[in-house]
């Protein structure tokens, strides 16, 4: 039930259109929880359905688009959801998953996806120093900057995992 609480979250950040949720989550939030435009738009019914948001009253005019805010109940459902425990989910990974099947049938040029899956892992992160060092840089942080900058670190960190095994992984595939 995550796709909600990120909708809460950035509505909670700033109201905002379903058009404007959906730039967002290409810019920040769909870093760590991505999500398709139509996700995004049914979501925000369900939402506005369920009492947690609504859509922002508005002057009468052809082309605006509907902004919403998050009401006190969609409030307390984040809140609420923050402080619920939840166990780690497993790595479902497909590049994982094709190489485990490469044991059974082959490598079948395994090696060359393996080698972009690294160049892939290399521009992200980055993507991710560059977004540190522009948004985070100055020594005094806000609570809520830090928060965001910790969250951005996790992506710094599984993105140098992943470079640090792929290129142990790497040479297993001399065929490459």
């Amino acid at each position: 039930m995550s796709l909600p609480h990120a909708i809460l979250t950035a509505l909670l950040e700033k109201p905002s259109s379903g058009l404007e949720l959906t730039r967002r989550f290409d810019k920040s939030i769909g870093y760590f929880w991505s999500a398709t435009h139509q996700q995004i738009y049914r979501e925000l019914a369900k939402l506005e359905e369920s009492g947690f948001i609504r859509a922002l009253p508005q002057q009468p005019s052809r082309g605006r688009k509907r902004e919403y805010e998050v009401l006190p109940a969609g409030r307390a459902e984040l809140v609420a959801w923050v402080g619920r425990s939840e166990d780690p989910r497993p790595v479902r990974d497909p590049l994982l998953l094709r190489l485990r099947a490469s044991a059974v049938v082959g490598e079948q040029g395994l090696g060359a996806e393996m080698e972009r899956h690294l160049q892939l892992h290399e521009r992200q992160l980055a993507e991710y120093l560059a977004i540190e060092e522009r948004d985070f840089a100055q020594p005094a942080l806000s609570a809520e900057a830090r928060l965001q900058h910790l969250v951005l670190r996790g992506g710094i960190d599984l993105e140098r995992y992943w470079i640090g095994w792929l290129t142990a992984a790497l040479p297993e595939f001399p065929d490459r």
